[in-house]
């Protein structure tokens, strides 16, 4: 795992420019602690920071082959789980191998098959391919959409890296925000592609990118396609159990210590229980965290997200297994400290306004890193199986948009008073978020022969996984390499999301309940108290302290005409901060995490606002 950018213009000689490019490289050391590096290619120039994960002493980059025909050179964040079997199958072909990092394998697949190689790759990856030979810049990311890249095209060529800071760096790019970067950054969707940024944009999970001197070309090598399944409900489970095991004993191999994210629900700990199966013949014990607040557990108010607290089913899962187990309890004033607020949307490079789901996870993976430098993730299950629970609610099905708006009701949703009353009204985020869901359920293929109910639950399963999923694997990404932790998403196995998109619904829920096909395929290795737990989301505090500092904080910045005010509804704002901490709703809070998050977005970026 690493951060990666670099430069391309055909029309200079970039190694006057090593200042600028080191700047790039800069703003990502977070990502990657222990090495940096660039390469100079005359017109092209590459950068990369590196987290040491895979063959510590021989995985530097950027890595260069020489032909006679001019230099290849790669820069490379992630991971290819199969790297061993491609290593066997380019030695077969005449590679040579100096080191046993996936690095080299990706390097030494490029020269056989060009960009064809992506086709042949099983991770989570984005990395660029500098071709000499060609004059010709090659951008790949991964099938899901894991790790983030983006673009900012120049005149005379783009610029690259994993996070938009990188590019902002570089005096070429403009710190603009458009109307558009607006409506991105306050309605409660995702665009592909779109990078909030003016002219900057992020290249789309499973895509090709080639630049060269007649332009940018895009070619898309993987997308969710509809297929006939015909397994039963037994044969299912089975081959999805199978995939898991195959999965998470690929997702283990590292040469630093790694862990487990549990939360007490079935995903994480499916995955934990997997991970300490795969563990337990070589005598090791699987390590897991899980973060809580102090008093949650005894003061836990149940409501229409969270019917209880993880705590409890967190320390089943960690004596059913024998992991050895940490809890990261966080305090209110911990998670309320202005420096956390900036590093979590500094992470970002956005003002989400999640406030207290970002901190917390920031904080959580923090402590995290001092122990491991890897961790598995239950991330995204509930998108591939059907867990949230507006799957199973009818009005958000029947819903003509994202059905979690349809449920939602949020400051986040679009409609919602949160802006300013005029800048609502240019954004009209309501006919935004339409034409977004216009467009992303017209993408999907029809299968002949499906029911309008089988056709309308594919369509909810292909929004969450091209929409929902996608923002919340690039929080998990930003949160995690902020502090140098790898984070990895088994659930996210290209083989694994084609085979459950395709299973129909009646298999996904054969029991009535959410995310059937999962319980069945590990309720095996997991507590009875777990199999039997209904959905939780990850968690959020309930203390009224943290809502009180939130007031404190925001009731400075409006006294101060913070310009974070001029964005938002001023009034919404002030009503907020005079009610008492314990009568503040939910909604009212996000207004509150949205003021200071904008806040400290408008201080870190100084964007140009064009509206």
């Amino acid at each position: 795992m690493c951060g990666i950018c670099g430069w391309v213009d055909f029309r200079g000689n970039l190694e006057e420019r090593r200042t600028e490019l080191e700047a790039m490289c800069d703003t990502m050391a977070c990502r990657g602690p222990d090495a940096a590096g660039t390469s100079f290619h005359g017109t092209a120039a590459l950068g990369h920071r590196r987290l040491a994960i895979i063959d510590l002493p021989g995985g530097n980059q950027p890595m260069t082959r020489h032909t006679p025909d001019g230099d290849v050179c790669l820069v490379y964040s992630g991971e290819t789980y199969n790297f061993t079997e491609l290593r066997q199958e380019l030695r077969a072909r005449g590679h040579r191998f100096d080191t046993d990092s996936d690095t080299e394998v990706v390097l030494c697949g490029y020269l056989e098959w060009g960009p064809a190689l992506a086709e042949r790759l099983n991770g989570m990856y984005a990395f660029a391919v500098w071709d000499a030979r060609k004059d010709e810049l090659l951008l790949v990311r991964d099938r899901m959409g894991i790790k983030p890249l983006y673009y900012y095209p120049t005149e005379h060529g783009v610029l690259f890296g994993s996070e938009p800071k990188a590019i902002l760096a570089n005096p070429v790019a403009e710190r603009v925000v458009d109307a558009d970067g607006l409506r991105e950054i306050f309605a409660m969707t995702k665009k592909p592609g779109h990078a909030v940024w003016s002219g900057m944009a992020e290249v789309e999970p499973g895509t090709v990118l080639t630049v060269d001197r007649a332009g940018i070309h895009r070619h898309t090598y993987w997308r969710l396609e509809p297929a006939e399944h015909t397994a039963d409900a037994q044969r299912t489970s089975a081959h999805v159990r199978e995939l898991l095991d195959d999965i998470v004993a690929r997702q283990l191999i590292s040469d630093v210590p790694r862990c487990v994210l549990l939360s007490g629900g079935l995903d994480s700990s499916a995955i934990t229980a997997l991970a300490a199966r795969q563990l337990e013949p070589s005598g090791q014990q699987v390590r897991s965290f899980a973060v809580d607040f102090l008093g949650q557990t005894e003061n836990f108010v149940a409501d229409s997200l969270r019917e209880t607290p993880d705590g409890p089913y967190v320390h089943d899962v960690a004596g059913h297994v024998n992991s050895l187990h940490q809890d990261i309890v966080l305090n209110p004033q911990t998670l309320a400290d202005p420096a956390v607020r900036r590093a979590a949307v500094g992470a970002r490079d956005m003002p989400v306004g999640l406030g207290d789901l970002d901190n917390s996870l920031y904080l959580l993976f923090r402590s995290i890193r001092e122990h491991s430098t890897v961790a598995l993730s239950g991330e995204s299950a509930d998108e591939i199986f059907g867990g949230y629970k507006w799957f199973f609610d009818q009005r958000a099905r029947e819903a003509d948009t994202f059905p979690w708006m349809a449920t939602l009701n949020t400051q986040h949703a679009a409609g919602s008073n949160l802006l300013d009353p005029a800048l609502a009204q240019k954004l009209d985020l309501p006919g935004y978020v339409e034409a977004e869901y216009r467009k992303a359920v017209g993408e999907l293929p029809r299968l002949e022969g499906e029911s309008a109910f089988e056709r309308r639950m594919r369509e909810i399963s292909y929004l969450h996984l091209t929409r929902f999923v996608r923002v919340l694997l690039d929080r998990k990404d930003r949160m995690s390499m902020a502090v140098g932790l790898e984070v990895r998403v088994p659930f996210c196995d290209h083989r694994l999301v084609e085979y459950v998109f395709n299973a129909p619904w009646a298999l996904k829920t054969h029991d009535g309940r959410e995310k059937s096909l999962l319980r069945r395929a590990t309720s095996d290795i997991l507590p009875r108290s777990v199999v039997e737990r209904v959905k939780s989301p990850y968690p959020s505090t309930q203390d009224p302290e943290y809502t009180a500092e939130l007031q404190r904080q925001a009731r400075e910045l409006l006294s101060a005409q913070d310009p974070a005010v001029e964005l938002l509804n001023e009034k919404l704002l002030r009503d907020a901060t005079d009610s008492p901490a314990e009568a503040v709703e939910p909604t009212t809070r996000d207004a509150l995490e949205r003021l200071l998050d904008v806040s400290v977005w408008l201080q870190q970026h100084s964007p140009t606002i064009r509206v």
